[in-house]
């Protein structure tokens, strides 16, 4: 039988395959072997240090190497369990999702998987940092709690190494994640993908319609925040920006507000596949998750990140929010087509609606959930070409 490897979201500092909608066995029913996997997080996962760095060579991507060491086991182990090590599928949703990426970049993962599906975790700005600079910050995380030498790390308690320290200047605590470490990523994903050194398989990625904020505009948004926001995020670009996501009022700029995310997500999505078409000779299939899950915040979240996970692995039961029939059949046909898509490559069967890679339609996206058919990837022709112009530039995020 096909295999589906589940990687959990949380941003590489937290998670668990214990999260009871992750439960396999509604997939498992129709037709595949499901492997969720745990692996190390936040500072245990991807703690990067110079001096550690001189010990080993390189530092970090701890949690990636976990994922690549269960890999190992599945293509070793799977066939006991009665699943095929030559069909396996890669899937993860938010972090577990950049994962997939780096696993479909990683030169030390050829042969271990034929498919990857990555759910909120795909955009043309996407970037991993050097090893080098991450280091900086482990040093800084060292220092903070007067820790010298390796041997001074070593000694302290694990409660003591993971507590948060904040980075410079105050603000968020200091965050380790996946780096660009000479080893498993010799170097960034995109480099790999454009040198068309990638493990080039089938891919199927999607975002949400309210990835960024949620269904509602924040209570803060005026006028005055969004044209604040336009000019810090688009500089030069921000007049043009303002004309295509006009804000004459409060309520106009909210509205704004939450267009001008859903059009930016499935533009970072988008132009993504447009790079990796430019080396890569299999099919992607890009999805827009619609629907909204019921419940008492369900207007004000909308279809939030990680919403589809529950419609993904048919696991509603696992949930205590009052599903209706309507949701049952709408995870029916989205475990269907991961289904599909992990045992052939194609998400397409019977019974569902028919779903286009991006070669066969350019320029659109399948929306998913409540409507069921290709959509532009934004509103139109002068949306596109502002999208595109800005993730030109370098610091560009999505």
């Amino acid at each position: 039988l096909p295999v589906l490897f589940w990687m959990y979201g949380g941003g590489n500092v937290e998670g668990s395959t214990a999260v009871p909608v992750y439960d396999g066995e509604n997939l498992a029913k129709k037709g595949l072997v499901v492997v969720t996997i745990n692996y190390r997080l936040g500072v245990l996962g991807f703690f990067t240090h110079p001096a550690l760095t001189k010990e080993a060579d390189t530092s970090g991507n701890y949690g990636l190497l976990d994922q690549l060491s269960a890999l190992k086991w599945v293509r070793d182990n799977i066939a006991a369990f009665g699943g095929d090590p030559a069909q396996v599928t890669i899937a993860g949703q938010s972090a577990g999702a950049a994962d997939a990426h780096n696993l479909v970049a990683s030169p030390l993962a050829k042969g271990l998987f034929a498919r990857a599906i990555e759910q909120s975790g795909s955009n043309i700005a996407r970037g991993v940092p050097t090893l080098a600079e991450q280091e900086k910050d482990g040093v800084r995380f060292a220092e903070a709690k007067g820790a010298h030498t390796l041997a001074d790390l070593r000694a302290l308690s694990a409660k003591d190494f993971i507590a948060p320290v904040t980075a410079a200047g105050g603000g968020a605590p200091l965050r380790f994640g996946p780096v660009v470490d000479g080893h498993f990523l010799p170097e960034s994903p995109n480099q790999i993908f454009a040198a068309g050194k990638q493990n080039d398989v089938p891919e199927l990625t999607g975002c949400n319609k309210d990835d960024l904020g949620g269904g509602v505009p924040h209570p803060e948004t005026s006028v005055a925040e969004f044209e604040k926001m336009a000019k810090e995020r688009y500089g030069d670009m921000s007049t043009a920006f303002l004309r295509l996501y006009p804000a004459g009022s409060n309520v106009q700029a909210g509205q704004s507000q939450n267009k001008a995310a859903r059009d930016q997500l499935r533009m970072a999505m988008y132009l993504w596949t447009q790079n990796r078409a430019k080396t890569a000779k299999t099919n992607v299939y890009t999805y827009y998750w619609d629907h909204t899950l019921p419940g008492p915040d369900a207007e004000k979240y909308g279809a939030f990140h990680t919403s589809e996970v529950p419609y993904v692995f048919n696991s509603l039961a696992k949930s205590d929010r009052p599903f209706t029939d309507a949701d049952r059949q709408i995870a029916d046909m989205m475990s269907s087509y991961w289904v599909n898509f992990a045992t052939t490559g194609d998400p397409n069967g019977k019974g569902l609606a028919h779903w286009a890679s991006v070669s066969e339609k350019p320029g659109r996206t399948m929306e998913l959930g409540d409507t069921n058919a290709p959509i532009k990837v934004a509103g139109d022709k002068a949306k596109v070409e502002f999208f595109t112009k800005y993730f030109s530039q370098p610091q560009a995020r999505p």
